[in-house]
């Protein structure tokens, strides 16, 4: 099985001296390490409110984590090394076959036997709350047929708000939920509405972990300026509203 000595080297170094320095430092408090696959592929799907999320988040997994990131890291060598190092792989966003190669890219991670750690909300949050899930992650989940982890950070925001560049003392929370499986989706992964299915159960189980205030809204847009915060803050529906069927047979057995 894939483990930590595939990992690359900056990644294990890494792994070895930043936990006990973290911990003590943010106060880490991770919860449900047990809910991770030991050896089989999954996919952790996180809230994103800082970025040392992408630090936190596998801290204490002890398995090596694989994020995507923006192919735009790797033009300067000021962080194409440290992005190499770490494990993060290269996409690009544009849309299209663009898009489309970046979850071909996550795929093949997890048919690799990996896990694979990605930001459904597509950005870091605006403001706090949790918004809308893109599709991506439900998609490359069930292509490659492996579970999703919801999972969630309380606490980052503080430790390291978005224009800071050095962290703070504060306690951070770290949750990973029980794995979602999700393969009565499967044959009908190519439906757009199912695949909002999908993305709509784990942003609930995301929201339910997390605490946070829901908005069904995409976050890009509200840094864009597209949509004015003031018109969102909705509540959050129960998953079940947005399921066919009748919402059996949710968690992984």
């Amino acid at each position: 099985m894939p483990g930590m000595q595939d990992a690359p080297r900056l990644y294990r170094t890494l792994k070895r001296v930043l936990p006990p320095v973290a911990n003590p430092y943010f106060h880490v408090d991770a919860q449900g390490l047990d809910n991770i696959p030991r050896s089989e592929p999954a996919v952790l799907a996180c809230n994103h409110l800082s970025f040392i999320d992408s630090i936190l988040l596998p801290l204490n997994v002890p398995r090596p984590v694989y994020f995507l990131g923006k192919a735009d890291y790797w033009d300067s060598w000021r962080t194409r090394w440290f992005f190499q190092g770490t494990g993060v792989v290269p996409i690009h966003r544009g849309g299209g076959a663009q898009s489309e190669n970046s979850l071909k890219t996550g795929v093949e991670i997890l048919r690799s036997g990996e896990l694979l750690g990605i930001y459904p909300e597509g950005t870091r949050s605006p403001d706090g709350r949790l918004y809308r899930g893109k599709t991506g992650p439900a998609r490359i989940a069930l292509e490659a047929d492996v579970p999703i982890v919801p999972c969630a950070v309380i606490g980052t925001n503080e430790a390291m708000p978005t224009g800071t560049y050095r962290p703070r003392r504060a306690q951070v929370t770290v949750r990973y939920g029980e794995p979602l499986d999700l393969s009565r989706y499967r044959e009908e992964r190519s439906d757009p509405f199912v695949l909002r299915s999908a993305t709509d159960e784990l942003m609930y189980e995301i929201m339910m972990l997390s605490g946070q205030e829901y908005v069904d809204e995409y976050a890009s847009k509200v840094k864009s300026g597209d949509v004015s915060v003031d018109d969102l803050g909705q509540p959050p529906q129960p998953v079940e509203d947005h399921e066919p069927g009748d919402g059996e047979g949710r968690r992984a057995g």
